[in-house]
């Protein structure tokens, strides 16, 4: 059974994201470590006695599509009821709509539990969570006072609706359109897939973000809107009104995340109402809809890195359960009666270790980048504008370098269990299953990779990542400079790893100078892995530098010192990938004939 790592969560975002600091400095008011201890205390406790309980039954039942409503596995509605109860859904909400107005980074670092608990659960407040960010930055007041404050409550649930059957992530050409009416509203009509618990009876309303384009509206991303579309209208009074124009015309049969619909939405077939079309309002301005989307689309995206985190959490935990227990054979120099633990056999020893030292580098990223967020947030002028360039830097990393993650460590997981890992009983399986959408989804990671090399890397010229990387110089430095032994050759490493992302950053930026977008996004997925490795390895050491008194001291150095020595080689031959690999892209194109 999952057992969330409150100790390890706690231990990065204070000594390694920075929390600790920013706390003794006042960045978050009264704020201090005692409440951030209590409140992840509790966020753990209920993943672990209310939400990894049910994820099975989530699993095996799934929800279903009966009469034109979406059931919920047994069970499911009364643990999201307690978890919205629990005040979850507000904690980093804005106080003025009854939130509590807490640092996002304790937002990402509750919802790993949350997530690994049972991933398919925590993306209904995942999106919601999203949603609510959307509105508040772009909503009218009138919307705001309307459904702000149920949507923080979780008394109603929020989507995102922009892919469409022929669209895939090209949102240039959906057709779903919006008609003005003289009320100020629109009617919305078309279709969205992929529209992630789009249809359920957890909470009584559901609030549909929904892209679309008004007639007359310039061509590509520039003519799309963004619109307000519930599933129940509300009353002058605020109670629920008149269903609207919109259903739920089918779910997918998915690899994984049974638990968490997956809907076909249908908007204005007149399925509902006097008049064909679902009624909408317009957030922020018409044809600027896709600016306020990205809000949503950021917050998403690096909720989705921790995603990847919680399943490589949880599939190393349940790998190490079983690596203890099963016994095989003989381990070299095992002195024990009868066959060892697994656990003992060094090929075991260096696929736990690999999955644990992937999994704790790929929560430091995703919670340095939240940090990134709340820092920009708290901050005004030329500090706010750092902030903001890193959390832009770091969110296409954490999300892809977490998801990668999360589908490898969980493969590896299933590996341990050897051929009772593709045995679903073990539940190993069910790891790999849910993890495999997430480097699909809010972007694929082919698509931050672009991101990642044209938008970010040039970010003040490139002066942002040519920062960074004295940063991450300066940590290296600290390691080769504590004497301590046991860090081994940490130190050397992790400069050879360093001098690599440079030497790559930097041709990647002469590339883009020079005008040859092709040959740098030739290279973009092996350079975003090559940066989520270096910071692998910073990241453990940052934590093996740091002295917390938790008696934890001596496996952190060991743990970083394992993913120097025998990780961050990788990143040689990533390096050659990315300088050298453009010409034999470009020429292997003809065996795709």
């Amino acid at each position: 059974m999952y057992k969330a790592p409150v100790e390890d969560v706690l231990f990065t975002l204070k000594h390694v994201a920075g929390l600790g600091y920013d706390l003794a400095e006042g960045v978050f008011g009264d704020l201090d470590e005692a409440l951030v201890d209590a409140i992840l205390g509790e966020a753990g406790r209920f993943a672990n006695e209310e939400v990894a309980p049910l994820a099975d039954i989530g699993d095996k039942q799934g929800s279903k599509l009966i009469d034109g409503k979406v059931r919920a596995p047994d069970g499911w509605r009364d643990l999201y009821r307690n978890w919205a109860a629990g005040g979850w859904n507000s904690l980093t909400a804005p106080e003025e709509f009854g939130g509590q107005g807490l640092p996002h980074m304790l937002h990402v670092a509750a919802m790993e539990f949350w997530n690994a608990g049972s991933m398919a659960f925590a993306l209904a407040p995942m999106l919601t969570m999203g949603a609510v960010d959307a509105l508040e930055k772009h909503g009218s007041d009138a919307l705001k006072s309307v459904f702000l404050a149920r949507m923080i409550s979780g008394e109603w649930t929020g989507t995102m609706n922009l892919t469409e059957p022929h669209a895939g992530s090209d949102l240039g050409v959906l057709k779903t359109r919006a008609e003005r009416r003289d009320d100020g509203t629109y009617r919305i009509f078309g279709q969205k897939i992929f529209i992630t618990w789009g249809e359920h009876e957890m909470t009584d309303n559901i609030v549909h973000l929904v892209l679309a384009r008004i007639a007359g509206a310039p061509e590509g991303t520039r003519g799309i809107s963004l619109f307000l579309v519930p599933k129940f209208l509300v009353n002058e009074d605020g109670s629920l009104g008149a269903r609207n124009d919109l259903f739920c015309h089918s779910l997918e049969h998915k690899l994984g995340i049974h638990a968490s619909p997956t809907c076909t939405m249908v908007y204005g077939d007149g399925k509902f109402g006097d008049e064909k079309g679902a009624i909408g309002y317009l957030v922020g301005e018409e044809n600027k809809g896709l600016n306020c989307m990205f809000t949503m689309m950021n917050n998403a995206r690096l909720a989705v890195g921790i995603q990847g985190v919680a399943m490589a959490d949880a599939a190393t935990q349940h790998a190490l359960n079983y690596a203890r227990e099963r016994t095989q054979g003989k381990a070299p120099g095992w002195q024990g009666t009868g066959m060892s633990p697994i656990i003992e056999h060094p090929d075991i020893a260096r696929t736990l270790l690999t999955m644990k030292a992937l999994t704790q580098g790929a929560r430091a990223i995703a919670f340095s980048c939240a940090r990134a967020v709340d820092r920009a947030h708290a901050s005004e002028g030329e500090t706010a504008r750092h902030w903001q360039e890193r959390s832009s830097l770091l969110t296409p990393i954490a999300k892809s370098f977490g998801t990668d993650v999360g589908v490898d460590v969980a493969s590896m997981g299933i590996q341990i269990h050897g051929g009772m890992g593709f045995i679903e009983e073990t539940g190993a399986a069910r790891y790999l299953r849910d993890a495999r959408i997430a480097p699909i989804y809010e972007g694929t990671n082919g698509i931050q990779a672009i991101d990642l090399v044209t938008r970010k890397l040039p970010l003040s010229d490139g002066g942002h990542v040519r920062g960074f990387i004295v940063e991450l110089k300066a940590i290296a430095e600290d390691v080769r400079v504590s004497n301590l032994a046991d860090f081994g050759e940490t130190g050397s490493r992790l400069e050879d790893a360093i001098a690599d992302l440079e030497a790559t950053t930097e041709w990647l930026l002469a590339r883009l100078a020079e005008g040859k977008s092709a040959e740098a996004l030739a290279g973009a997925t092996a350079y975003q892995r090559l940066f989520g490795l270096t910071l692998t390895g910073v990241y453990l050491a940052k934590g093996g530098l740091a002295e917390d008194g938790d008696g934890g001291h001596d496996a952190r150095i060991a743990l970083c010192r394992f993913a120097a020595e025998n990780l961050l080689s990788e990143t040689a031959a990533l390096k050659n990938s990315i300088i050298s690999g453009a010409a034999s892209l470009a020429a292997a194109r003809i065996a795709l004939a």
